[in-house]
Order: structure tokens, then sequence, then C-alpha cells
């Protein structure tokens, strides 16, 4: 029982810091857990899919704060949400139905790093307060952005974040409410994700569930601040350190070099 305790505990605590992470700079919550979970013995499907069905509460919680203090355009949420919900669907779908198509994230990981690469030098070479430099990107795009990054979300366990908002910020989109759009539009979009695991896989953990939720839940108002308090550079600078550490790590261990976090 203490042992068990203790387990849920550090889970709860991981969750909590991913979501602080996540929140905070748009990504990273899906890919980190789901990382973490298999590190310590679940199952590739259940980690998935508690993952998912956690997100749903924390993204929920995160894009009500983000929404509540202006980290938000309703343009960019709208289109995302719309066309992330078809693209979620249809990922998770692919991915019980055809479990080796997670070989695709090496790719997608080294596609993302070159992405995190040009985002740290955009803002490392950019000076705050410039924010009439930014601009709204064109709904085809951002209809097409939705629908790949919920699509690989899916299939790879997480990825919504750094596919979606290394894309937003690259075209010179406000940074803040590039983040607080995309958590947003997350809740939907991992709705329809969880909904078709869940009618999938009708045995679920939750006890794996449950404490990953309460961390998540608890984050997602703290980071939604510090999105709020930091500059726009910082937080440029922030996200693509992210992307490449994340991208990195995939890379690595789809070669054998395995990682705790």
């Amino acid at each position: 029982m203490e042992e068990k305790f203790l387990r849920y505990s550090i889970v709860l605590i991981f969750a909590f810091v991913a979501e602080l992470i996540d929140g905070g700079i748009g990504m990273g919550y899906g890919v980190s857990l789901t990382t973490f979970l298999l590190s310590i013995g679940i199952g590739t499907a259940m980690a998935s899919a508690a993952t998912h069905i956690s997100e749903i509460f924390t993204t929920l919680v995160s894009g009500i704060s983000h929404f509540r203090i202006g980290n938000f355009d309703k343009e960019i949420f709208t289109y995302l949400a719309i066309s992330g919900v078809i693209g979620g669907s249809i990922g998770a779908y692919a991915a019980v139905e055809f479990q080796n198509i997670s070989s695709i994230k090496p790719f997608v990981s080294g596609i993302l790093l070159l992405m995190g690469l040009l985002i740290i030098v955009k803002f490392v070479r950019r000076r705050n307060g410039l924010e009439q430099e930014y601009r709204r990107p064109r709904r085809k795009h951002l209809v097409v952005l939705g629908f790949v990054a919920s699509f690989i979300d899916a299939i790879g366990g997480g990825g919504w974040g750094p596919t979606s908002t290394p894309a937003l910020i690259t075209n010179n989109a406000n940074p803040r409410k590039s983040i607080g759009s995309v958590n947003f539009a997350e809740f939907f979009v991992t709705l329809s994700i969880s909904l078709t695991f869940f009618l999938a896989m009708p045995s679920i953990d939750w006890s794996i569930v449950i404490p990953i939720t309460i961390g998540g839940i608890i984050a997602a108002p703290i980071a939604a601040m510090i999105t709020k308090k930091l500059p726009n550079r910082t937080l440029g600078i922030a996200a693509g350190c992210l992307i490449v550490f994340l991208s990195i790590r995939t890379i690595l261990e789809s070669v054998g070099i395995g990682f705790l976090f």
C-alpha cells in the first residue's frame, strides 16, 4: 500500500511539473508525461490513454485561465480547434488500427528540432516591446496546422503543443496569444482523441488517471499567470529550448538511448 501511495504521489508531482511547463510555454505535457509513465512500467496504450484523459481536465482549466487573462486569439483558437478535432479523431483511430505508426516520431522530431532552433535564433535577435511586428496566420494555414498537429498528437502520445506552437511563433504570431489559444484549443482536440481511445480501450486504469489529473489541474492556473508575466522574448526562447530538448530526446530514444524524463 505504501509503495503504491509513493508511486502515485510521484506521478502527481511529475504531472504538476509537466503541466507547469506546458501551460507556461504551450507544449510538453503529453510528450513528457507519456515518457515518464512508460519509464515506470506503465504500458504504452495505457500511458497514452491516461495522459489524454487527464488532459481533458488540465487543458480545460489551462485554456480558461489563459482566456480570462487575455492570452487568447479567437480566430487562431477557432480554426485550430475545428480542424484539430477532425485530425485527432482520425489519428487516434489510426493509432489503434496501426500500432507501428509511431515510427513517424523520429521524423517529426527532426522537423521540430529545426523549428526549435529557428525560434531560438528568432527571439535571441528580437528586442522586447515590438508587439506591432506580430501578425495573425492565414486561416487555411491554421486549418492545415490544426489537423496535422492533432494527428501527430494522437498517433505519438503527444505533440499538439510542440507542433502547433512553434509553427505559429515562427510565422510571427504573438507568442503569448499563440500559447493561450493552443492550450484552449487542445481541450477540444484532447476530448476527441480520448473519446476515440475510450471506445477502443474500455478498460482504463483510473488509479493512474486521477493523480496525474489532480497534479495538472493544480498547476494549470499557475502556468497561465507565468505566461502573463513573462516577456514575449523570454517565452519564445524558452519554447525553442524545450522543443530542441524534446526533439533530441525522441531522436536518441529511437536509436536506443533512453531518458528518464
